[in-house]
């Protein structure tokens, strides 16, 4: 994760996730025509596991591809792979209708070939 915030990132106080520090906690990130919610947390978070997560939320829609983009860059560097899974049914976990997830694996994953990327 970076380590400097992203002047469009505002944080906020969150009920489960306080203030947090860093990059980690929650926060309004302000784009041209719409404010994300997100949620971060980093290695440093015991819940973790090394994993490092952002989750992305709008109140009425799930956010697009594009913002999603902005979110990982605004989190990441242009440099680092950061995924979304789709995991089997049995393994859902839907709190928020409109919520989509960034994660960084703590290991090296390879990508396919190039020509399928």
């Amino acid at each position: 994760m970076r380590t400097i915030i992203d002047p469009r990132l505002q944080r906020i106080d969150h009920p489960m996730y306080g203030l947090g520090k860093g990059l980690a906690g929650a926060f309004w990130l302000q784009l041209p025509f719409i404010t994300l919610a997100c949620i971060s947390s980093g290695p440093a978070c015991d819940e973790g596991e090394g994993w490092e997560h952002v989750s992305v939320s709008l109140k009425d829609r799930c956010p697009t591809w594009t913002e999603m983009c902005v979110v990982k860059n605004v989190f990441w560097t242009e440099e680092e792979m950061v995924l979304q899974f789709h995991p089997p049914k049995s393994e859902y976990v839907n709190i928020h209708n409109f919520v989509l997830h960034l994660w960084k694996s703590p290991q090296a994953i390879q990508l396919p070939p190039r020509r399928f990327v």
